[in-house]
């Protein structure tokens, strides 16, 4: 037979009822069935599988920027230590300057070339006569570190962190074992350092450095010989280190002027100030008021024009300031 023959029976007064189905139509319903049974089942597994895909790329999403932020930790901490570098490094040359020692190359006099832009914006210095200055000496060293984009694969700049980092711990070595050496070196040198201008001489602001700039009286290029600081009339101006006044009284342009013998070749000139407050032949320590900030001379508004000589030869007194 062909057929199935269902039979229903409602109750034992009602009529019995006689069905014929296909067995094909049978079949097809249970293969249907089948298949729609195993679809879902596909479908209910993908879900699962999605949900569970969906939760580990949300781990891995979260696990990758924790570590792109700690690269970029990493880097930062690396420009930090590259910037200290640098600092002591200008530390150490500055103190082989002042205590002419090997190594001492330094910018200024007629036979080196200034370092840098001589042009600048006022900055202000000498915050204080005991080190502190309320403005930093504007300084933006190249980086040593290789350069590392942004947008670099994260295995490319991790092995060029690990590079910077090497480079880093070779040069730290390199300047551990340079100072041990300069420390010998600076034995028996208290009086030399002692009688160097190391600190700024007045408060105010650095208005125009060492080096080649335009006249404010011809508009023509001029070799600036010192620093100019311009402050409030009447700041007070103290010697930068332990020496000899030898010169003090009207120097032409220059107006009321100081100059300070500090021994082994150095001296310092202080000029356009209003008042001076020492005497020729006077001694002085680091930190004495020796005039007062002013407008003499051929001046365009009250300032210190600062000038550091070595042997007869100007220097950039910022190779010799350490506050």
């Amino acid at each position: 037979m062909d057929t199935f023959s269902l039979i229903v029976v409602a109750d034992e007064t009602a009529p019995v009822r006689r069905f014929e189905i296909r067995k094909k139509l049978v079949k097809q319903a249970i293969w249907g069935a089948g298949i729609f049974a195993v679809v879902m089942l596909g479908l209910v597994v993908d879900y699962v599988r999605v949900r569970v895909d969906n939760r580990e790329l949300d781990g891995l999403r979260s696990e990758t920027i924790e570590r792109r932020e700690q690269v970029a930790d990493f880097q930062s901490t690396l420009a930090d230590v590259d910037a200290q570098l640098t600092r002591l490094q200008d530390f150490e040359r500055k103190v082989r300057i002042i205590a002419n020692l090997p190594g001492s190359a330094g910018t200024g006099g007629e036979e080196i070339t200034a370092a840098g832009d001589p042009q600048s914006d006022a900055v202000p210095v000498g915050g204080g006569f005991e080190g502190a200055m309320e403005g930093e000496y504007p300084v933006a060293p190249a980086s040593r570190l290789p350069q590392v984009k942004p947008d670099a694969p994260e295995k490319e700049r991790v092995s060029l962190l690990r590079q910077g980092a090497e480079y880093l711990g070779v040069v730290a070595e390199s300047q551990n074992a340079t100072l041990e050496e300069l420390v010998v070196a600076l034995e028996g040198k208290r009086r030399h350092l002692a009688s160097s201008p190391s600190i700024w001489p007045t408060k105010g602001w650095l208005t125009s450095r060492y080096g080649n700039r335009i006249s404010p009286f011809t508009g023509r290029t001029q070799f600036h010989a010192g620093l100019d600081i311009a402050g409030a009339p009447g700041t007070d101006i103290i010697a930068p280190a332990e020496g000899e006044v030898v010169f003090a009284g009207k120097r032409g342009p220059l107006g009321n002027s100081v100059i300070i013998d500090h021994g082994y070749g150095v001296r310092t000139q202080y000029g356009h100030t209003s008042e001076v407050f020492v005497k020729k032949g006077e001694h002085v320590k680091r930190g004495d008021t020796i005039a007062a900030l002013g407008n003499t001379g051929r001046s365009t508004g009250p300032h210190l024009h600062y000038v550091v000589e070595v042997n007869g030869k100007t220097r950039d007194p910022l190779d010799y300031i350490f506050d």
